[in-house]
């Protein structure tokens, strides 16, 4: 496999990881490295609106780039353990050297492999499993498939959720999403498009969710408190592009 041109840029206080390209890979706002500066990273951990603490206690996270994801479970929830899988080392070099990523392996093991075959040989069951692979040419590939979908969902435990961010898709957005939807019998939710371009999609096969709207809020402001992450824009957005119906999140 070619590997990816790898670049950091620096511009008003924020680092940025590319791949061969001005298409930004991860970004780091360096007086606040363990904070998630692109608003997609930000909706990918919705998820801790739609699970009680300490929920997860096992993150499995495909694809690395600039570690953001990685550093802030690490960071603001210190039950969690997480394992990540980079197909390319070079990625897993620079998060360490410039964008400060944590050497603890007890709590953050880091494996060099390609995300699909991972899951599709099975193995350990994970209560979140976040998506976020692309290679240069911002192009999924068998990480947008319905085996692997499937596979992700034979991953997940009781309580499992998959947050998959769809950048990239959008000529084929609709076969995605119906990909993810037949994976998981149709318990999935798109998220409204960030402004980046980014839209996050979420599902499971587990214990249900239905929360209102109400209690959506009260736990962004508990996450908020808990973890400096403010998710209520994301809460606003789904209420203005009617996710919720009746005033419900249902999974």
């Amino acid at each position: 496999m070619a590997r990816n041109t790898i670049e950091v840029s620096e511009q008003a206080g924020v680092r940025y990881l590319h791949f061969a390209s001005t298409w930004v890979q991860g970004a780091m706002r360096v007086q606040r490295p363990y904070a998630l500066e692109l608003i997609y990273t930000r909706e990918m951990m919705a998820g801790l609106l739609l699970r009680d603490p300490p929920w997860p206690r096992a993150a499995l996270l495909i694809g690395l780039g600039a570690g953001s994801l990685a550093k802030f479970i690490h960071r603001q929830l210190p039950a969690t353990q997480i394992t990540v899988v980079e197909i390319d080392p070079q990625v897993e070099l620079v998060a360490r050297l410039h964008f400060k990523l944590p050497d603890d392996p007890l709590r953050l093991r880091i494996v060099i492999a390609d995300g699909a075959e991972y899951m599709l040989r099975g193995g350990a069951l994970y209560d979140y499993i976040l998506v976020d692979g692309f290679d240069r040419n911002a192009r999924a590939g068998v990480l947008d498939t319905l085996p692997f979908y499937q596979a992700c969902r034979a991953r997940l435990s009781d309580e499992g959720l998959l947050a998959i961010n769809l950048l990239g898709r959008e000529r084929g957005f609709q076969a995605s999403a119906e990909r993810i939807g037949r994976a998981f019998d149709g318990r999935a939710v798109l998220f409204p498009s960030c402004d980046g371009g980014n839209t996050i999609a979420f599902a499971t096969a587990g214990d249900p969710v239905d929360l209102p709207f109400v209690d959506l809020l009260a736990r962004a402001t508990q996450c908020r408190q808990a973890t400096g992450l403010n998710l209520l824009p994301t809460i606003a957005g789904l209420q203005k592009a009617h996710c919720l119906a009746s005033d419900r999140l249902t999974l």
